[in-house]
């Protein structure tokens, strides 16, 4: 349980990182005062930008974004607003695209409504409540200038570098890709910049991390929503951009997406 007046501070620092992001003029680090000291910590100051987010473009989180450093780690994970959701070879010509960072992802959206109750959901249940499989592309973007060289968790709290998300066709019989088998390819402006197999950091049990969500995650989703997009960590890295630059990415069995910088 945060403090109240903890909560006041939590809520400046998603202040600033929001301004930070819309402004394009990153800050190097948040006051000493107003760094997040735990995990908590970060995940109100995400829930803060999110509900900021929401409400300046007059809707909700349309999804989550969740992954983990190793397949055998503990995952982490953060909303998508709805405003930053796109289609496929869409166009990217805001000023907040300033980083223009790349990760090539798979996506679920989900088919049925995952409520929280007191029995954990199966992997069954999972599959039976996927309504589709994607390739994705997470475009990612930070209020601060190096988010390598700030604590973990204000990284964590700034959204997780999260600035949009792009998703490719549906997959036919998603159920049967061996994503231990699985590679891709990330091209920028026809320039190969990423190649590898079975390389998403979470391991390719991408299953595990939609459990994960709907389970340990329900206390801070409040369930997860039929037509919400789950995407499970990168398989490429961050890979940057440039302005103007055309992005595509394309996995041997999960699909082809892309998009354009303005």
């Amino acid at each position: 349980m945060i403090p109240h007046t903890r909560e006041s501070e939590l809520a400046s620092a998603a202040e600033l990182l929001l301004k930070a992001r819309s402004t394009a003029t990153p800050i190097a680090d948040l006051p000493a005062g107003l760094q997040p000291a735990s995990l908590e910590e970060a995940y109100f100051v995400q829930d803060v930008m999110a509900r900021a987010i929401e409400n300046e473009q007059g809707y909700g989180v349309r999804g989550w974004k969740v992954g983990a450093p190793a397949p055998d780690a503990t995952p982490i994970f953060g909303p998508m607003p709805f405003a930053w959701v796109m289609d496929n070879a869409s166009v990217l010509s805001a000023p907040r695209f300033r980083m223009r960072g790349l990760e090539a992802e798979i996506a679920f959206l989900l088919g049925q409504d995952l409520p929280p109750r007191a029995t954990p959901y199966t992997r069954d249940e999972i599959v039976a409540a996927i309504a589709s499989c994607h390739p994705a592309i997470e475009e990612l973007e930070a209020g601060l200038a190096d988010p390598s060289k700030v604590a973990r968790f204000t990284m964590i709290a700034d959204l997780q570098m999260h600035g949009g998300f792009i998703h490719g066709p549906a997959v036919p019989d998603w159920q049967s890709i061996d994503f231990a088998r699985e590679s891709v390819l990330l091209a920028v402006d026809d320039e190969v910049r990423v190649e590898r197999t079975a390389s998403n950091t979470a391991g390719t049990d991408l299953l595990r991390l939609v459990l994960f969500l709907a389970n340990e995650g329900a206390a801070r989703t409040g369930g997860l929503k039929r037509g919400s997009w789950i995407t499970t960590g990168s398989w490429t890295g961050n890979t940057l951009a440039s302005a103007e630059s055309a992005v595509d990415v394309r996995f041997s069995t999960a699909g082809r997406v892309s998009l354009r910088f303005a």
